[in-house]
């Protein structure tokens, strides 16, 4: 065999080991036993969006701004690699340059060689962002399961506390106690089951309207239409029932004097908002607590995470005020 045909042999070779390192659909690196960059997959440069020649044969360390100059993966790399042949799964969150705070997760294995001698590393990183986002909301969204059912019981049982009994027959007794509890099922079926729109007047007038037998205990002040999408529906609906459910065990609804007054307006800056106003007089004085409970930390997730507004909070010695703002129009 001469040169040229070990070069092409060499370099054919080469080409094919390269060509499996591109097919790898995450990023991964290749470092040598000083951690500088022997080569690098198609997919590290696009994700990081760097270039092959500003990659290879650099520190790690070095690369770009330093953007891998980071604790943890030292730990992994000088630690924890040295005393084993592979890590798996390696969580690591940091702000990138320019794909901003992620997730990863990173898997370091030595590089196989028949004398088993090996320094070379291959690093392997998979963003888990999205995958961890998901595993929180789905936390957040069992944890509501929780509370909704544990709200729901101790709902129909102030319900039936509250629906008078004097005066009445048993039969009258559970027809009034009865309407009241359709009337909640059917606002639960609406704010879980709406699709398309819906004004926002008729969702506070359906969603609040179990949780008051006197006419005057919810009122509903009339506004300006706003079409809600159904995320906006959801979302809203569970504030309401939130605050509702506070309200009867808490606050205002809780005595037979106690008001409840809902108002809003929409107001127009560089984008349309809405500012929802949940109003409470007439019952116990009130007082800030010493910490929010899962109730009011699901309020400011929904507004926040979901409709992409702010919660304000008043906890005023006349009753709570709560006001809720958010923008229109963005959310689908």
């Amino acid at each position: 065999m001469n040169l040229e045909e070990l070069y092409r042999l060499l370099r054919n070779a080469h080409v094919q080991a390269q060509g499996i390192i591109d097919t790898v659909p995450y990023p991964l690196l290749v470092l040598d036993q000083n951690l500088c960059v022997q080569s690098g997959s198609r997919a590290f440069f696009t994700t990081f969006n760097v270039d092959r020649d500003e990659t290879v044969g650099k520190h790690i360390y070095e690369l770009g701004n330093r953007q891998w100059d980071i604790p943890e993966l030292r730990h992994l790399l000088e630690e924890v690699i040295p005393k084993s042949t592979a890590v798996v799964d390696f969580e690591v969150e940091h702000d990138f340059p320019s794909i901003g705070r992620r997730t990863m997760l990173l898997s370091a294995h030595r590089l196989f060689h028949p004398d088993n001698n090996s320094r070379t590393l291959l690093l392997s990183i998979v963003d888990a962002t999205e995958r961890r986002q998901r595993e929180a909301e789905k936390d957040v969204l069992l944890g509501e399961l929780r509370h909704r059912m544990k709200n729901m019981l101790a709902l129909v049982q102030a319900i039936a506390r509250q629906t008078a009994a004097a005066g009445r027959s048993g039969e009258e007794y559970r027809d009034a106690f009865l309407g009241r509890f359709n009337a909640l099922v059917q606002a639960y079926d609406t704010a879980y089951t709406q699709e398309g729109e819906a004004e926002l007047q008729e969702l506070l007038e359906l969603t609040l309207e179990p949780y008051s037998e006197h006419p005057t205990g919810v009122l509903v002040e009339p506004g300006p239409p706003v079409p809600l999408a159904s995320k906006q529906i959801m979302s809203l609906s569970l504030i309401l029932h939130e605050l509702a459910t506070n309200a009867i065990k808490y606050g205002a609804l809780s005595i037979p004097d106690g008001q409840v007054r809902v108002r809003w307006t929409v107001e127009e800056a560089s984008a349309p908002h809405l500012r929802l106003v949940w109003q409470e007089t007439g019952g116990p004085p009130v007082a800030p607590p010493g910490s929010y409970g899962f109730g009011m930390q699901l309020i400011e997730f929904a507004v926040g995470r979901e409709l992409g507004g702010r919660v304000e909070l008043n906890y005023a010695l006349a009753g709570l005020v709560v006001e809720i703002v958010a923008p229109l129009g963005s959310v689908s």
